[in-house]
């Protein structure tokens, strides 16, 4: 595996892959990975003949109240992982190098990127979609993987890939989770084996909200109380935001027709926790 620390380096290491016609798949994440990264990278294995993973924790999505500076950090660890996994080329950039001084352009996604968690981490998004582009630009992948865990994220990109018209192809997988349902999530780590504990409510409760529907259930503030309830039963548990919304354009909906999007922010003692499930009536 090649790592590769520079903007221009990158460039053109694909370049000279893109010339023989070489289809570059790229897996962005902000490491400390876990199974959920590795199974992006499985997955991304098999899209294309050169797989680019980018690891980089990216401050223009961190609020300054935010966990930047304590977010988790293992490169060692992480590149043990990747070499395993077969990956051609890790992208590991500095913040200098992808934010230099007199950096002052960002890209928005206007409507989506205030919904549901933009609601509430001012700037989150405009970072995301920033950094985005600018992977996309360095790397010139044909496809980019992203986890369907951060589903707003997943919409965000693929509105951004249409609107700015990058010859990307941008593929959602499917959350990974732990044995008690638990989506895997770096911050995971910040958790106690309590809070731990509390945070399976979170899936419970998405299953409930299946539940419901398959019994025929569509008032989806009966549905949103549910799950609102069987969360705060856990301990340490804080609510930030449960909505049923439309898949793709992430407003509020009040009824289940045809397909919806259950998502929800829950803050566990410290480590705020997301996740989400799609509702078929």
């Amino acid at each position: 595996m090649r790592v590769i620390e520079h903007i221009q380096e990158m460039q053109i290491w694909s370049e000279a892959e893109q010339q023989p016609g070489k289809r570059i798949v790229l897996v962005p994440t902000m490491g400390f990975l876990h199974e959920g990264h590795l199974s992006l990278v499985r997955d991304g294995r098999k899209r294309g003949d050169r797989l680019v993973v980018s690891i980089f924790v990216n401050p223009t999505q961190f609020a300054p109240q935010e966990d930047f500076a304590a977010y988790p950090r293992d490169l060692k660890r992480d590149l043990e992982l990747l070499e395993r996994e077969g990956v051609d080329v890790l992208f590991h950039p500095s913040a200098d190098d992808m934010y230099p001084q007199g950096f002052q352009t960002y890209l928005e996604v206007e409507k989506l990127g205030l919904l549901l968690c933009g609601g509430f981490r001012s700037g989150h998004f405009r970072g995301v979609a920033t950094v985005v582009a600018k992977l996309f630009n360095i790397v010139r992948p044909h496809v980019a993987i992203f986890g369907e865990k951060d589903y707003q994220q997943l919409q965000i990109i693929r509105r951004l890939v249409r609107d700015l018209d990058f010859a990307v192809e941008v593929l959602g997988h499917p959350t990974v989770r732990e044995k008690d349902g638990l989506a895997l999530s770096s911050r995971n780590s910040y958790l106690d084996p309590g809070e731990r504990k509390a945070a399976s409510s979170l899936y419970r409760s998405l299953k409930q909200a299946e539940g419901l529907v398959r019994q025929g259930e569509r008032d989806g503030s009966r549905i949103v109380q549910a799950v609102r309830a069987e969360i705060d039963k856990a301990t340490a548990t804080r609510v930030e935001y449960i909505r049923l919304c439309d898949p793709s354009s992430l407003e509020d909906i009040g009824n289940i027709e045809g397909e919806a999007l259950l998502a929800l922010a829950v803050w566990v003692d410290k480590a705020r926790l997301i996740d989400n499930v799609l509702l078929r009536a």
